[in-house]
């Protein structure tokens, strides 16, 4: 069959391109055509539009490429037109994939979601959209099945999570090589940071993490950087010795961390699953955090804290997020009994997302269906 999906972010790239793995294994004839990234690509799909073409961060970002994301709808819908799939697959990124989707259904394509948009955070009158344009959802998250189903009536797939096999698929590493090979210390214990993927995000980010540099010089200070971002962009924050940088590593660089300064997202999932204690930062624009407070009604903003509904990592959140409060709540997890409490609680998390395998749920279920 013809397979076409839309992922816009680097996580979607990533999710997509195990989809696209467990597509090809399940229909070894399988001709895929995808918005992603590299990663999507190099699974076999065929690259329509780069994600980082469309790489808008908050509500005056957006506002101010209209003219760019209208003319990537319509190019979209040509391109969808032109291929003329089997089935239409959409990852994540609702704000464009919902007006695909209606306009895709109308059309007479046959319309999956996987990753579902996170309309119990918010807007969550998305749903009748969601009734109408989707014939098929495949949701991660344990909660969502019952979001769906027991309030809203509508039949979904809990299909766990692909974060699972995304971890337990890569290829191990040799800390002391990559350690060599990257110029980080040998034997300082690493802090890592990871500020995001979006330029406005990682400059906020970056300028109050760093700010407690001096404070831990035990420690060794990397920054992952985003595979959407230029090298040459974290340059300006490289000028402390104590502070290093590798480029597109985030596992490598989780797997041998001692503790994590996380944007939330699902880099605080990630984080988790790599047993790393973590702090959460956050801190957006004025105006796109006054729109969102009103809008967003969930207790917490990381995954961990939302998937176990309760306080697992301390979320540092606008006003919140001081030099003073994450040297305090990095304390914690590098010397005292939070460090453990946490590490105990991601343990129970993994429990709750289920097993391997998501990539090939979906992607049987999928076929199946079609």
């Amino acid at each position: 069959m013809k397979y076409y999906i839309i992922a816009g972010e680097a996580s979607g790239d990533l999710h997509g391109s195990n989809l696209i793995k467990a597509l090809k294994i399940e229909d070894p004839n399988a001709i895929v055509r995808c918005w992603g990234g590299d990663l999507m690509q190099k699974a076999g799909g065929q690259l329509a539009k780069h994600y980082k073409e469309m790489a808008f961060m908050g509500f005056l970002e957006v506002i101010m490429n209209l003219g760019t994301i209208s003319r990537a709808i319509n190019y979209c819908k040509e391109d969808i037109k032109d291929f003329e799939p089997d089935q239409l697959i959409f990852i994540d990124y609702s704000g464009f994939n919902l007006r695909i989707a209606k306009w895709a259904k109308r059309a007479g394509f046959h319309t999956n979601y996987y990753i579902s948009p996170q309309i119990w955070a918010s807007r969550e009158g998305r749903i009748k959209d969601i009734k109408r344009d989707i014939d098929q959802m495949y949701v991660i998250l344990p909660f969502e099945k019952d979001f769906y189903e027991k309030k809203h009536g509508y039949p979904v797939n809990f299909v766990g999570h692909p974060l699972i096999d995304a971890i337990d698929n890569r290829e191990e590493i040799d800390a002391s090589e990559f350690k060599k090979r990257t110029g980080l210390h040998p034997t300082k214990p690493i802090i890592a940071l990871l500020p995001g993927s979006r330029k406005q995000e990682v400059q906020k980010m970056l300028t109050v993490m760093l700010s407690v540099v001096p404070d831990f010089t035990d420690y060794q200070f990397v920054i992952a950087g985003a595979p959407s971002l230029d090298d040459a962009f974290y340059r300006p924050f490289l000028k402390n010795p104590q502070v290093n940088f590798v480029s597109n590593q985030t596992y490598n660089l989780l797997a041998i961390s001692h503790a994590a300064l996380v944007t939330s997202g699902t880099a605080t999932l990630e984080t988790a699953l790599f047993k790393v204690p973590q702090v959460v930062c956050y801190k957006a624009n004025w105006l796109s955090y006054q729109i969102a407070k009103r809008i967003i009604t969930l207790k917490y903003i990381s995954l961990v804290n939302l998937i176990m509904d309760k306080e697992v990592v301390t979320e540092l959140i606008q006003n919140d997020l001081t030099s003073k409060n994450v040297k305090n709540e990095l304390d914690k997890i590098l010397y005292g009994p939070h460090r453990n409490q946490q590490l105990e609680a991601y343990t129970a998390l993994e429990r709750k997302l289920g097993g391997k395998g998501a990539s090939a749920t979906a992607a049987s279920l999928i076929i199946e269906n079609a």
